[in-house]
């Protein structure tokens, strides 16, 4: 082989999933820059590398050297060291900092920052608290370098160096060696596969029952991702066992040492064994027992004449309620739990409006909450009263992990009513419940015939199904819902009849028949650039959601967001991770649960800051900024384009949804009727009859196995 040495001059391109690398070396030799190619993580631009290779020519790219292996050493001139800290490689230094270290020290400026960090100071402009940053940062990258080389050593993604550093510090490779299946339950974005590659290449065999128990725990959090909060045992063992590669008798067989350990629990349904992990089980018995109590304790809040105080909020709000509204609100006045559904339309809200109204006259602790920052947005605007997300309303305990509220401390509040119930999945209703007092009286309010929980369960529906709480079911429009054709197609739709989709001057549901999946990508753009923007006073990215039910294909999110975001948000400040670009002013989602950062799944923001020199994203979710590592940004998704399940919960002005038969495994009727409902002003489909025809008839949702049902019965 060939050998080369010189410093690289820049990156011109680096998967960091892969650690596929293309630079530009400088060597002394040589006036040009040499392009070199190949698996190098983790290179910064100013390091002196010494690689072997081959040298290749490129049909496109001319005459390059391809590595085959190499050794970084630090910079040892002036240029050198000064390209190396513009990198961005250290927080604290950009170019501007970079140029006065090295004028100050010369070729001794690591060997200064390495050794007498506290020399920074001499550095005009460099206070103690920059040179504490400084000093940190270059110890962690130290430490992350050779987490990475170990990683790459034995096949693993590089770009997962940072986040396994930051979760087990200086004990990253004794802990990964230890056990690596720790990776894929403790660090968000390391999956079952990537650790059980590691695992094999560390010598762990494929029948070990260390790797069977963390897969078998894997596969059942795995089902959790589709809904199920348990799964049948006949099911589950061959699923497990094709996953594992192994035998049907060793996943028995380690399935009975998992119970034993209490991390999965066996239990019946109707006499059929089903398998929950530990946490799951809990928070499910946990819902119903925490449910007993609350409905088997009294109500403080003291009895009413129903009748009179329906009467008095008729007159307050101007307003004659029907029957089926009255008796949800002498329900809500009357049981100690009660659950309201009903669709778009048939008067939620009024009701909702009159319980608070007539409550308010006897107690003041009445609490607002739903599941999501704009679900909660939107019940405060409708009530003129703050509501809370259930998040925040249970307060995070960032010590302890958790919330603060809980049985020891609960919440006060004589009502509580919860909006958009359909949301919550069984973790959170756990944590929830927990929280709320015996006395409490407790309002839950849900569209049932939308799409169950993001997260495992289907918690509102099995209460309902149950039979064990009071229910009102509300399946009259009222006349809030005359005239608009989003409603009335909504309840078409829920029913089971095709939508009205002739076209009709001024109406606030469009039908577009549009054949191919490119006729509609460009069709979706002549809307949002011209034709939407010229009729209606909408902000292109704020207040035009496109929905999309699948991620891959020409109309699925990821290429929706890419071309959207070239064409709407198109910058020259921006961050490659992961394989995806964030420009400034980005419209993006964040898609986990982040307590530490206080967002959640689902919410929307704008990026308004990408710090090269200090690696840091912001995002300013609903006027509140927060920070991201470049190391974290995989939580974060672009959002001109999302899933209807992501957008539950939330509204926007107008949305705009491809309906096409490419996307047939995910054509059925409560996500059409999700997506639809979440368009307050517009809604626009766009695709085929026929399309539009299979969602409306497709009914059989897939089976989310939950035990909640029969825990309540």
């Amino acid at each position: 082989m060939d050998q080369l040495s010189g410093f690289i001059d820049h990156i011109v391109f680096t998967s960091e999933e892969t650690g596929f690398t293309v630079a530009r070396l400088k060597t002394p030799k040589q006036a040009d820059f040499i392009n070199i190619v190949g698996a190098m993580p983790g290179v910064n631009p100013g390091e002196t590398m010494h690689c072997r290779g081959i040298w290749k020519h490129h049909a496109k790219h001319g005459r390059q050297f391809e590595v085959q292996s190499y050794e970084l050493t630090a910079p040892v001139d002036i240029l050198g060291i000064q390209k190396y800290l513009e990198s961005g490689m250290v927080k604290g230094v950009g170019p501007v900092y970079a140029k006065r270290i090295v004028d100050t020290f010369g070729v001794k400026t690591l060997e200064i920052i390495d050794q007498s960090p506290h020399r920074l100071t001499e550095v005009p402009g460099i206070g103690e608290k920059r040179v504490e940053k400084i000093k940190l940062c270059w110890e962690e990258q130290k430490a992350v370098r050779s987490v990475m080389i170990f990683l790459q050593s034995h096949k693993v993604r590089p770009s997962f160096a940072q986040k396994i550093f930051k979760t087990y510090g200086e004990e990253s490779i004794d802990k990964v060696t230890e056990n690596p299946y720790r990776l894929a339950k403790e660090i968000y974005g390391i999956g079952f596969k990537t650790a059980d590659e590691l695992a094999q290449n560390l010598g762990i065999a494929s029948d070990s029952p260390l790797r069977i128990r963390a897969g078998i725990e894997h596969v059942l959090w795995e089902l959790s991702t589709e809904g199920h909060v348990c799964y049948p045992k006949k099911d589950f063992i061959p699923e497990a066992a094709t996953m594992l590669a192994v035998s049907e008798d060793l996943i028995n067989k380690e399935l009975s040492h998992l119970h034993q350990e209490d991390h999965i629990v066996e239990s019946s349904i109707e006499e059929e064994p089903y398998i929950w992990v530990k946490p799951l089980y809990n928070a499910e018995r946990g819902v119903a027992r925490e449910l007993k109590r609350i409905q088997n304790a009294p109500c403080t809040i003291r009895p009413m004449l129903v009748d009179k105080a329906i009467e008095w909020a008729q007159e307050k709000q101007r307003i004659r309620f029907a029957n089926e509204q009255k008796e949800a609100i002498a329900s809500s006045l009357s049981e100690k739990i009660h659950i309201i559904t009903g669709g778009p339309g048939t008067g939620k809200s009024t009701i909702t409006r009159a319980i608070l109204s007539i409550t308010s006259k006897v107690t003041d602790k009445i609490i607002l909450a739903a599941p999501t920052g704009r679900a909660a947005k939107r019940m405060s605007e409708i009530c003129y009263k703050k509501a809370f997300t259930i998040h925040s309303l249970l307060e995070l305990d960032f010590q302890q992990g958790g919330f603060k509220r809980n049985r020891e401390n609960p919440l006060n509040a004589r009502l509580l009513i919860i909006d958009e119930a359909s949301m919550i999945d069984t973790q959170l209703m756990y944590h929830l419940l927990k929280a709320i007092p015996d006395e409490t009286r407790v309002i839950f309010i849900g569209d049932i015939d939308q799409l169950p929980s993001v997260g495992p369960g289907n918690v509102l529906k099995d209460m309902i199904a149950s039979e064990s709480l009071p229910v009102t079911r509300l399946k009259h429009i009222f006349r809030q819902g005359k005239g608009s054709r989003i409603v009335t197609n909504a309840h078409r739709i829920n029913a089971g009849y095709f939508p009205e989709t002739e076209h009709e001057k001024g109406s606030d549901f469009v039908f577009f028949n549009v054949e191919s999946p490119e006729e509609i990508l460009a069709k979706i753009l002549e809307l949002i650039e011209h034709h939407i923007p010229e009729h209606f006073p909408f902000n292109p990215i704020d207040d035009i959601q496109v929905l999309s039910p699948m991620k891959r294909g020409i109309i699925g999110t990821d290429n929706l967001n890419h071309v959207l975001q070239a064409k709407l948000n198109p910058q020259t400040l921006h961050l490659i991770r992961m394989g995806r670009s964030f420009n400034f002013n980005d419209k993006v989602m964040q898609i986990r649960n982040n307590y530490d950062k206080k967002v959640y799944n689902g919410d929307v923001g704008r990026i308004v800051t990408i710090d090269l020199e200090n690696q840091e994203l912001v995002v300013n979710f609903d006027g509140r900024a927060v920070p991201y590592d470049f190391c974290d940004v995989d939580e974060l998704m672009l959002a001109y384009a999302v899933s209807i399940h992501k957008y539950q919960g939330s509204e926007c002005p107008c949305v705009i949804i491809p309906v096409h038969t490419s996307h047939f495994k995910l054509l059925f009727r409560n996500l059409l009727y999700t997506g639809i409902t979440r368009g307050k002003k517009l809604v626009v489909l766009l695709g085929t009859k026929k399309a539009l025809a299979i969602a409306v008839k497709t009914d059989n949702v897939k089976t989310r196995h939950t035990g909640l049902k029969s825990f309540l019965v």
